[in-house]
């Protein structure tokens, strides 16, 4: 069964009854425009199939009561006395309830069974799909208007002071604001969107490499950091604001370590605003070039695709697995990296032959077997099925 129809069951063998309705909010893979978002970047996500369903029915308190399926996880909690636990899935319920009712929305109570298929820990966006699918649940049950916009800014902000992950805008947006058959170019300080076709005949791959990040929070809010400084040494508000050129001409002013995180920065913005053109013009090959250009950097300049203490790096594995494929226009790997998975771009003629060869290599090379899994762009969070009450 589908988590749809699963959490819809197991709502219905839990209270008697069809829920109110079954919301949903999706995953996403990121095409270009890795590490940008907290640099007030630009970026180019699109929303996925694999979501994250909630079945519920108002309460008349203020309780929250949700059956977690993939935890195993029977969560209870009282929207007037939130308070901080250990990281679980109950902290983001809290987090997105919190930053809700900071900003004044009503709330009510709601019960119910939430599922999801996004890989965890894979770079797919779970977290982000968690919580627009929560503050959706929230929006079902209580009287405030839906915008999608500032929805992803609270749910970003539950997950930055809630759950202490210092995230950017991008996931949460993508997960609020998908388009089916669409990529979406979103700038990360005006929150501007700008739809952009898949190039014709392609598909999108999600190469799962199995491998997982693994206490590595400390390493991203440090890219962060790097990040942060090098825009202050530059005297400017975020690397957002650095041109290639003003990088070269002010390169002294930075270590070398920090030169090489404000140098993917920088060309990363530059390549996804030159992605986009390549999609309007329907050019697949210009935009996979892009893809392993972004991923060269990601590895050289960001250092982010190799787990540090890991014998072998996996997404630079299975990029140049992928790449070996003719149908291949372009790969890259995708999320924050330090492991999870990797995107590619293929010919949708030969898309089965290309995950089956690509699979059988990476597996030859690391003995792990990967997830591969074709993707379209849908539609971002909203309810799925409503029933009568």
């Amino acid at each position: 069964m589908s988590p749809q129809e699963i959490v819809k069951q197991t709502f219905i063998e839990a209270y008697g009854d069809n829920p109110l309705v079954i919301v949903r909010a999706p995953g996403r893979v990121n095409l270009i425009g890795e590490h940008t978002d907290y640099n007030d970047g630009f970026v180019m996500p699109m929303a996925i199939e694999y979501a994250i369903w909630i079945a519920l029915r108002p309460r008349e308190d203020r309780q929250v009561h949700v059956q977690a399926l993939d935890f195993d996880a029977h969560i209870h909690l009282d929207l007037d006395a939130l308070s901080k636990g250990a990281i679980s899935p109950a902290e983001y319920i809290k987090g997105v309830a919190w930053a809700l009712m900071q900003e004044g929305y009503p709330l009510n109570g709601w019960e119910g069974v939430m599922k999801g298929d996004i890989p965890i820990g894979a770079g797919l966006s779970s977290s982000a799909a968690l919580e627009l699918a929560i503050a959706r649940a929230f929006y079902e049950v209580s009287e405030f208007d839906w915008d999608p916009n500032h929805m992803a800014r609270l749910s970003q902000k539950a997950e930055n002071e809630w759950v202490g992950m210092k995230c950017g805008i991008m996931d949460q947006m993508i997960s609020a604001n998908g388009k089916a058959d669409h990529a979406l170019l979103i700038d990360c300080r005006s929150l501007e969107t700008r739809l952009a076709p898949l190039p014709p005949n392609t598909r999108v791959v999600v190469m799962d490499t199995m491998t997982r990040r693994e206490l590595v929070e400390s390493l991203y809010n440090e890219r962060r950091q790097q990040c942060e400084t090098a825009a202050k040494l530059l005297g400017v508000p975020a690397l957002r604001d650095v041109s290639s050129a003003m990088l070269k001409a002010n390169a002294k002013k930075l270590d070398p370590v920090t030169l090489k995180r404000a140098t993917h920065v920088v060309s990363e913005n530059e390549r996804t605003l030159e992605a986009v053109d390549a999609m309007l013009a329907g050019d697949a090959k210009r935009l996979g070039t892009l893809m392993y250009q972004s991923h060269m950097s990601l590895r050289d300049y960001f250092e982010v695709t190799k787990m540090p203490h890991r014998p072998f790096d996996a997404l630079d594995i299975m990029v140049q697995c992928a790449r070996k494929h003719p149908a291949c226009f372009g790969a890259r790997m995708t999320g924050a990296g330090f492991g999870g998975c990797a995107v590619a771009l293929v010919n949708n003629d030969a898309v089965h032959n290309f995950c089956e060869q690509t699979a059988q290599l990476y597996a030859e090379q690391t003995h792990i077997e990967p997830k591969l899994y074709v993707c379209s762009a849908v539609n971002g969070a909203f309810w799925a099925e409503r029933f009568m009450s």
